[in-house]
């Protein structure tokens, strides 16, 4: 992978953990049950963008966890914010603790790359060719 590679992939990363906060607000939106239709558009829009930058992720690297299907089916078990407010306590525990997982996951993953990156970048500094 050249370091422009390297770059993109820690940039889609980097957003896509950024999509994974607000996947996570959304689900504190349900749980205190005050939302509207513009919340839900909203939400619908970031478990879309997490489902498309997964496909872009795991076409640029090979990754074992987490897993599509991991991704997946945490994504289809919030339907809407709405089947969310009407899980019990102890559904939105569950799938909080699947969101931290995965969560977890890609922090490690970006600091993987974050220290290939970094060793690329002491190779140019050394004037060594890529």
């Amino acid at each position: 992978m050249t370091a422009k590679e390297l770059n993109q992939v820690v940039t889609q990363i980097e957003s896509h953990i950024e999509c994974w906060k607000q996947f996570n607000h959304f689900v504190d939106v349900a749980r205190s049950k005050k939302f509207g239709p513009p919340d839900e558009t909203h939400f619908l829009e970031v478990k879309s963008i997490i489902v498309q930058e997964i496909e872009l992720i795991f076409a640029s690297i090979e990754i074992g966890s987490p897993s599509r299907e991991e991704i997946h089916s945490l994504i289809g078990n919030a339907p809407s914010l709405r089947a969310l407010s009407e899980m019990g306590e102890g559904g939105l525990r569950g799938l909080e603790s699947q969101w931290h997982k995965i969560y977890i996951s890609w922090h490690s993953i970006l600091g993987q790359l974050k220290v290939k990156q970094r060793a690329e970048e002491g190779k140019s500094v050394w004037g060594a060719k890529k």
